[in-house]
């Protein structure tokens, strides 16, 4: 996939088949728009096939993807291009009809659009779907306004996932986002605490901008190498050992493996409980037989699938 961000100077040598958005989570609604996008990019068109790209304005806001775990999964729905423009007073200023016109047309060669229904952009948000149907006839490029995707009887939103992430509805935030949430990073030297007590974990920190769920416990499926394990997964501080940063740390069922250096995938599917101090290192042991136990209940119930 070819990624291009840090600059405004884009242009396409081949018409283009376009979404616009932030797609912060990629979740079902996202993935209705780039659907929409990869199957009319396959459609021949003028001669030849027009390029699949995701537009999105960077921001340096929290989101439930790192900058790489997004394009990770773009890569992998097949998209060709992924513009990361930045949130540059030449774009925010911008006149919608002057970003359709430049950008869109001139510099992209939109031959389709697709965007939400409540999709809007442009110097204080002043265009909308309507002007873009209306240019659309005027300048040669066709619109697909996509309705909101629905779960439950309310539209799938960032807000609705936000709120369910930070009240560790892990189900609730799966089911909206159409894949389970995950951290990745490599896995770094902790203060291996977990071995000294018989319960060797394996650590990472996650990228930069990532929103985490609270702090506390969670029933994991993680990846390493294309492996899949079980896991029972901490994120925090560790403030029973002095902790200063947050880090998520996860014990593996059956595994003795030394993994250091490996890329980890871990992804969290249940949460057991908040995250607390305990008065030793023997109290915190005793939990963590406990937590041991949970997750050995939770799967189970729950049989371990690749995800």
């Amino acid at each position: 996939m070819l990624v291009i961000k840090d600059t405004i100077e884009f242009a396409s040598d081949r018409p283009v088949v376009i979404t616009l958005g932030k797609f912060d989570s990629l979740h079902l609604g996202h993935r209705e728009l780039i659907r929409r996008v990869l199957e009319r990019a396959g459609e021949r068109e003028l001669g030849s096939f027009p390029r699949s790209v995701v537009f999105r304005l960077s921001s340096t806001s929290v989101s439930l993807l790192t900058e790489e775990e997004r394009r990770q999964m773009l890569e992998e729905m097949g998209v060709h291009t992924l513009i990361e423009c930045p949130f540059v007073p030449e774009i925010i200023q911008m006149e919608p009809e002057t970003f359709v016109k430049d950008v869109l047309v001139m510099k992209l060669r939109v031959t389709h659009l697709v965007v939400g229904e409540d999709f809007r952009f442009g110097y204080r948000r002043r265009g909308d779907t309507a002007m873009l149907e209306r240019l659309g006839r005027e300048l040669g490029f066709t619109v697909d306004v996509v309705p909101k995707v629905s779960l439950d009887g309310e539209p799938v939103s960032s807000t609705r996932i936000r709120e369910a992430l930070q009240e560790g509805r892990m189900a609730e935030v799966n089911r909206l986002l159409g894949y389970t949430y995950f951290v990745t990073g490599r896995i770094i030297h902790g203060r291996q605490v977990g071995r000294t007590i018989g319960f060797p974990t394996t650590n990472l920190i996650p990228g930069r901008g990532k929103l985490l769920p609270p702090n506390g416990v969670y029933a994991a499926r993680v990846t390493v190498d294309g492996e899949v394990f079980a896991g029972i997964t901490n994120i925090g501080t560790k403030p029973t050992v002095d902790g200063h940063f947050v880090g998520v740390e996860t014990y593996l069922y059956n595994c003795s493996e030394d993994l250091y250096g490996e890329c980890q995938k871990v992804e969290l599917l249940d949460f057991e409980r908040a995250e607390r101090k305990f008065p030793s290192v023997e109290e915190l042991r005793e939990q963590i037989l406990s937590d041991k136990k949970y997750g050995e209940m939770y799967f189970s119930g729950h049989p371990l699938e690749k995800g």
